[in-house]
């Protein structure tokens, strides 16, 4: 096995033929992953962390035919980065479960569903009627649904089992909404609200929410708080603020350890409460540094 760390124009050369799916290509680049070994690894973990969701994907291909994908130290180096994104967060997230998940046919979804949306709007258009369009093509056409059950299924709460089974919490159909409504080009934000979860849009002169797990109803300001109170909530305006990233991955971690104790899964329980508690010991050092 060759030691040492790939130099810049060895890791430019690589980065270049990663998305070259020649079977010659591919198998010079595994025997050379392959002999340089710890060097690959980190490597190919560097891309397959990165935004440009074409060569993650690749990078991932390799890491998993060559057996050193470490989707659990993924994640783990995901929240310690400090660079949150929620489309990455999200799948790196599934394949803390499911190595395998097929990050590219996740994206590829998550493009047809907005490359329909663009189909259906005609411009000059609202922001509002935009997002009636996402609600046709999302709820409608896809058949995207909440489970009115909240049934405790961790299922619920993974970017590509949602896609693949078309049912969710409020908080994975929120992520699913805000991801098409990006490729849309529009301006939305994810909104933790005390108990439940919704999209936010603020573009306009008076902000209004988008319910994802009610079929994308629209709800004012007034509406918001008016259901918290039917639940004993009190709102106020800090709750009907954007949600940063970091803290909607680390609300999906923490739904993920009431799902899995409820499902009599301990072990998985347990590692979502690590992650949790990653997120919020990284902020704390960042923010107090």
């Amino acid at each position: 096995m060759e030691e040492g760390n790939l130099t810049a124009s060895q890791q430019q050369a690589l980065e270049a033929l990663l998305d070259d799916e020649s079977p010659g290509v591919r198998q010079g680049l595994l025997a050379q992953f392959a002999r340089r070994g710890p060097a690959s690894v980190s490597f190919l973990q560097g891309v397959a962390r990165r935004a440009d969701h074409d060569l993650a994907g690749h990078a991932s291909w390799f890491l998993r035919q060559l057996r050193f994908a470490d989707p659990v130290g993924e994640f783990r180096a995901f929240i310690q980065s400090l660079n949150y994104e929620l489309e990455t967060g999200a799948l790196l997230l599934s394949r803390t479960v499911n190595a395998d998940v097929d990050v590219g046919a996740c994206c590829a979804q998550l493009d047809a569903l907005a490359a329909r949306c663009r189909q259906l709007i005609a411009e000059p258009a609202t922001i509002r009627e935009k997002c009636r369009i996402l609600n046709r093509v999302l709820f409608h056409e896809h058949g995207l649904r909440g489970d009115p059950a909240h049934a405790p299924d961790p299922r619920h709460s993974f970017l590509d089992q949602v896609l693949i089974r078309r049912t969710g919490i409020p908080i994975s159909l929120s992520i699913v909404y805000l991801l098409v409504g990006e490729r849309v080009g529009l301006q939305l934000e994810p909104v933790g609200l005390p108990g439940h979860f919704v999209v936010g849009c603020y573009d306009e002169p008076a902000p209004f929410f988008i319910d994802a797990f009610n079929g994308g109803n629209f709800l004012g300001a007034e509406q918001v708080c008016a259901q918290l109170k039917d639940h004993a909530i009190e709102a106020s305006l800090a709750d009907l603020a954007p949600t940063p990233v970091r803290e909607v991955l680390c609300r999906c971690c923490r739904n993920l350890i009431h799902q899995y104790a409820a499902a009599g899964e301990p072990g998985p329980a347990q590692l979502f409460a690590e992650f949790a508690a990653e997120f919020e010991a990284t902020h704390e050092r960042h923010t107090s540094s």
